[in-house]
Order: structure tokens, then C-alpha cells, then sequence
């Protein structure tokens, strides 16, 4: 019985851990997305830095996807910041890249 449930808990650990991961490539990849001008004018830490912390952070998450716990919280804070503080701001400052809509463009540039 002890070892079933230390397979399960092993088990939501490790989805957990993938969840966590998944959330770390993806604030890494938006990280990349925007322009550099985005950052300076949200007065944000520039976007070298912000994907140097993501990718860190992107890194040590794959490495550590069994302990998200202790070491493995690190990363996730780091890209939970990115994702509910730094991308919101720097989105404001980001021309929008739609297919025209509200925003007054068509698929070939301006009306």
C-alpha cells in the first residue's frame, strides 16, 4: 500500500512538474517574441536579460521536473513574473499583429 501511494505521488509530482515546465518554455518563447524597444519603453529590465532569466529558468525547471518543490519553485516564480507582470507590459507597447479587425489593418498592411 505505502508503495502504490509513493507511486502516486510521484506521479502528480512529475505533472506537476511538466505543467510547470510547459509554463517556463512558454514564458521563454514570449520572452524571444518581443522587440527589445517594448521593454525600455515599459521600463522593464531589457529584453537580454528576460530571456536569460527565462532560459535559466527554462533549464534548471527540465532539470529539476521531479523536484518542483524547493529548488524547482525558483523557475516558475521567475516565469510566473515574465507572464503576469513583464508581458502584459510590454504587450501595450507591441504593434498588434492581426489579420486587420478593430485595429484598422488589412492582410496587406494599412487601409
Amino acid at each position: 500500500m505505502i508503495e502504490s501511494l509513493y507511486g502516486a505521488q510521484s506521479l502528480v509530482l512529475l505533472i506537476l512538474g511538466v505543467a510547470a515546465l510547459a509554463m517556463e518554455v512558454f514564458a521563454f518563447v514570449e520572452s524571444l517574441r518581443y522587440p527589445a524597444s517594448a521593454y525600455a519603453t515599459a521600463e522593464k529590465l531589457t529584453k537580454k536579460w528576460w530571456v536569460g532569466i527565462t532560459g535559466v529558468a527554462m533549464l534548471i525547471g527540465f532539470a529539476g521536473m521531479n523536484q518542483l518543490f524547493g529548488v524547482g519553485l525558483i523557475p516558475v516564480v521567475a516565469a510566473g513574473v515574465f507572464l503576469a507582470d513583464v508581458r502584459p507590459a510590454i504587450r501595450r507597447y507591441t504593434p498588434t499583429r492581426g489579420k486587420g479587425g478593430a485595429t484598422g489593418r488589412g492582410p496587406y498592411g494599412s487601409w
